[in-house]
């Protein structure tokens, strides 16, 4: 169930729209409870009008007597509308009635046992909801305290909807964007246009923030972003306060600019809260040594562990900042699958807000490597795409599994919907590279070796893995990393340990990516080994000597170590 409330002035134009039987979707309006058991009901009287003035004069009574007193509200007229869900059962009068008076008593406006609550009555006039109309001055003439009405109306919903059996409406919990008003969209219509200037406007800042390395930088990024009007306001010091957007040809009836603060179009979207983000930033000051794309994807393969043994803030931080990195990814992908990454950015950012305050210090290295990604396009292949996609979509069925078992349902909605666009995103990107690396099958006894190693690393997946059409596309690239002189074993040990595949559609394409982006590594030396070796038995205090190692190229085979 959803409830609207709006405050006004007319009792006597509300009371007329809801018995006038010419509007569209109006019949049999009628009482069905109300503040007293002999309130007029116009619905059911012979002189319909006049008994529509005597209620109108009934529900006023105390406005008129607080007015004479000075202490009338300038809008003493509160309506609320409360609809069922299109799949809900027809409600009866007595059960519509039950609803209404559960209403007015949660939100203050009659509470239960206050001899002295307002007047009010609710009328149906169509099958599937009821308006309340009320008027706000109680019987003691006092205003009634009805503070953060629409929120307890909607808890009483919420409540209502499990004893009635009815659908349990998806709730938020206040952090969502601002949606776009009935006129906004039209006006978005009438241009021609799909979004409104609004939404255009949020998805601009938000892909501003995701590619900004500092404040600075992010008011540089405005202001030359075409078609974007950016006014910076300063304290008297000289530093910047805030700014306000507004997008070009977008005008009221003066024809001047429509201007949007940063917190107008989200509440993450404040300067204060996105310099908080960009000062949480990891410098990439110095050389690199990683692929930034192997970097960005090797951070958010992390996050799903991060939201399982993280605190909530931390967690919330990682979100975040996974959230810039989909913003980011229209700006970097070919142009067959921006809109699908656009989509998937949209869907997500809601995922990316909740109650919980995020501390946005623990996701400065994903932040950062997002960063140095966005400077570093992927290559055409769409292969470091791919790899990046791959490792996302799990990140988000993750997200929604955090968000689920805290009752986030909005944002649990906004995941499942991102991964719908994820994974459209993935197939068209994946499918080239993955056929690539498939036509570089290794030799038959090679890959005989390497599905004896999955088997023996992985027993709970093997089966899935070998017969998984990629599996092609897994051993081309074990053999092109053994060749390189990496342990093949070692390589899936580490897949499997650092990710987990049960959330994985296709477990050996998630092997595939995982194993090409740790075989870009450096070989380990001998000497190195032997380093670790000592370095670890002297942190367990166990004497170990040192014996012969084998080159990496030269590992041993699963034969030679059974014996």
């Amino acid at each position: 169930m959803i409830a609207k409330i709006k405050n006004g002035q007319s009792t006597a134009g509300l009371i007329h729209y809801l018995f006038d039987t010419r509007k569209r979707g109006h019949t049999d309006p009628h009482l069905v409870a109300a503040w007293d058991s002999f309130a007029p009901d116009p619905g059911r009287a012979n002189d319909a009008d006049v008994t529509r003035r005597r209620l109108v004069a009934d529900l006023d009574l105390h406005v008129k007597q607080a007015d004479r007193l000075g202490r009338s509200p300038e809008k003493h007229v509160w309506h609320c509308s409360v609809r069922a869900a299109e799949t809900d059962r027809i409600l009866s009068d007595e059960e519509w009635a039950d609803i209404a008076r559960r209403v007015v008593a949660a939100t203050g406006i009659a509470p239960d046992g206050d001899p002295d609550g307002c007047r009010w009555v609710a009328v149906r006039h169509a099958p599937d909801h009821i308006h309340i109309a009320a008027t706000k001055v109680r019987a003691d003439l006092r205003t009634a305290r009805h503070w953060n009405d629409y929120l307890t109306a909607d808890r009483e919903l919420a409540t209502i909807e499990k004893e009635y059996d009815l659908y349990q409406v998806v709730r938020g919990d206040r952090t969502a964007a601002k949606r776009p008003t009935r006129a906004e969209q039209e006006k978005a219509k009438r241009a021609s246009q799909t979004r409104t200037a609004r939404d255009r406007l949020r998805t601009t800042i938000r892909t501003a923030v995701a590619a900004a390395t500092s404040t600075e930088d992010f008011i540089s990024l405005l202001q030359h972003t075409d078609h974007v009007m950016v006014d910076i306001k300063h304290f008297p010091s000289g530093d910047v306060r805030g700014y306000t957007v507004a997008l070009e040809g977008d005008t009221n009836a003066q024809q001047e600019p429509i201007w949007y603060s940063g917190s107008q179009l989200a509440p993450d979207l404040s300067l204060p809260k996105i310099r908080q983000r960009l000062d949480a930033t990891e410098p990439q000051n110095s050389p690199r040594t990683t692929n930034p794309w192997h970097q960005a994807t090797a951070t958010a393969e992390r996050i799903p562990h991060r939201l399982e043994h993280s605190d909530d803030t931390a967690a919330q931080a990682h979100l975040a900042a996974f959230g810039e990195a989909i913003d980011a990814l229209p700006l970097l992908a070919p142009q067959a699958i921006r809109p699908q990454l656009r989509q998937a950015a949209e869907a997500f950012e809601r995922a990316t807000r909740s109650r919980v305050q995020a501390e946005h210090q623990h996701a400065r290295a994903l932040r950062g490597a997002v960063r140095a990604m966005v400077r570093e396009p992927a290559p055409r292949d769409g292969a470091l795409l791919a790899m990046f996609l791959d490792a996302a979509i799990l990140v988000v069925i993750a997200s929604a599994r955090w968000h689920q078992r805290r009752h986030h349902d909005q944002q649990v909605v906004a995941a499942h919907q991102t991964l719908i666009h994820l994974q459209a995103a993935y197939e068209q990107t994946a499918a080239a590279p993955l056929t690539a690396l498939a036509q570089r099958r290794p030799p038959q006894q090679v890959v005989e070796r390497h599905t004896l190693l999955i088997r023996q690393t992985m027993p709970a997946h093997a089966t899935q893995v070998i017969d998984d059409p990629s599996f092609d596309a897994l051993t081309a690239v074990l053999a092109t990393a053994e060749k390189a002189g990496h342990d093949p074993e070692q390589l899936l040990q580490q897949a499997t340990d650092e990710r987990a595949l049960d959330d994985a559609r296709s477990p050996a394409r998630v092997l595939t990516w995982r194993v090409e982006r740790l075989s870009a590594r450096p070989v380990t030396s001998d000497r190195a080994r032997v380093a670790r070796m000592r370095s670890a038995a002297r942190w367990q205090g166990t004497p170990v000597r040192p014996t012969a190692t084998a080159p990496a190229s030269q590992s041993p085979s699963p034969q030679a170590r059974r014996r």
